[in-house]
C-alpha cells in the first residue's frame, strides 16, 4: 500500500485539491469496452484519493464529476453516469460517515432527476457532523457545474440583492462576490490536478482557480490512486507560491 511521505513538513501540504476526474472513456476504449465502464471503474480512484486526503492532511478534496456541458453526450451515457453517482452514495455513505467524511454536491440542481437530488441532500445531512465537531475532510463532488455558470447565477443575486440601493454596489468586493458563489465558505482550491493528459481547465472554477497551482498528468483517471495523489502532493509541495509579489 502506497504511504504518504511524512518528509513533507505539514505547511506545505494543500488544504484543498480539486481534481478533473478524465480520461474514463479512453481508458474503457483502450480495454475494448463500452465508455461507461470506465467511469464505473472511476468510482474506485474516487475512494482511493479519499484515503489519501485524509492520510495526508488535506481538509477539503473536490472532484469535477459532470459538468453543464456534459449534458450534451447520449442520452444513454448521461443516464447510465446519473445512475452510477446515486448507487456511489448509496455504496459509499456509511464509510464516508465512519471516517468522518462531510459529503456535499455543488451544482446547478435544476437540472437533476429530484430522487437523485434528495439523495444528495439525506447523504449531506447524514454526514453533517454536527455543530462543533470539524470532519476528517470534506468531500465536494461539482455536478452539473460549470464556472460560468456559478458566476453568472452570482451576479444574478447581486443584482436581485442590490436592486433597491444600486449605489451600495460599489462597495462591493472580492470577498463580497466571492460569497455568492456556491462554493461559499470553502477555500479556493490550493492544487488543481486534471488527469489524462488534456491541459485546460474547461470552463471549472474559473473565480476560484485565480491563485491555484496545476498539475496535468497524463494518467487516465481509472488509473490514477494512491500513489498519483501523493505524487501529486509531493510536486506541490515544490511549488513556490508568490501570489503576485516578491520573495
Amino acid at each position: 500500500m502506497e504511504a504518504f511521505d511524512s518528509n513533507i513538513s505539514k505547511d506545505r501540504v494543500p488544504t484543498h485539491v480539486s481534481i478533473i476526474m478524465d480520461g474514463n472513456g479512453r481508458w474503457a476504449e483502450q480495454r475494448g469496452h463500452e465508455r461507461v465502464y470506465g467511469h464505473k471503474h472511476g468510482v474506485e480512484s474516487v475512494r482511493a484519493c479519499v484515503e489519501a486526503s485524509v492520510e495526508a492532511g488535506v481538509r477539503y478534496l473536490s472532484l469535477f464529476a459532470f459538468s453543464s456541458e456534459n449534458w450534451g453526450r447520449p442520452e444513454a451515457e448521461v443516464s447510465t453516469l446519473m445512475r452510477l453517482m446515486f448507487k456511489a452514495i448509496a455504496d459509499e455513505i456509511e464509510s464516508l460517515k465512519k471516517n468522518r467524511v462531510r459529503f456535499r454536491v455543488l451544482g446547478d440542481f435544476s437540472r437533476l432527476d429530484p430522487a437523485l437530488v434528495e439523495a444528495i441532500r439525506s447523504a449531506e445531512e447524514f454526514t453533517d457532523p454536527g455543530p462543533g465537531e470539524e470532519p476528517a475532510l470534506d468531500l465536494i463532488v461539482f455536478l452539473s457545474y460549470s464556472g460560468k455558470w456559478d458566476i453568472l447565477q452570482a451576479a444574478r443575486r447581486i443584482v436581485r440583492e442590490y436592486s433597491a440601493s444600486p449605489e451600495a454596489i460599489d462597495s462591493l468586493d472580492d470577498a463580497a462576490f466571492s460569497s455568492r458563489l456556491v462554493t461559499a465558505g470553502i477555500p479556493d482550491p490550493d492544487l488543481i490536478i486534471r488527469t489524462s493528459g488534456e491541459s485546460r481547465l474547461s470552463n471549472y472554477l474559473l473565480w476560484q482557480a485565480a491563485y491555484s497551482e496545476f498539475l496535468f498528468v497524463d494518467t487516465l483517471w481509472p488509473d490514477f490512486g494512491k500513489k498519483e495523489f501523493f505524487s501529486a502532493l509531493e510536486e506541490f509541495s515544490k511549488r513556490d507560491r508568490r501570489y503576485g509579489k516578491v520573495k
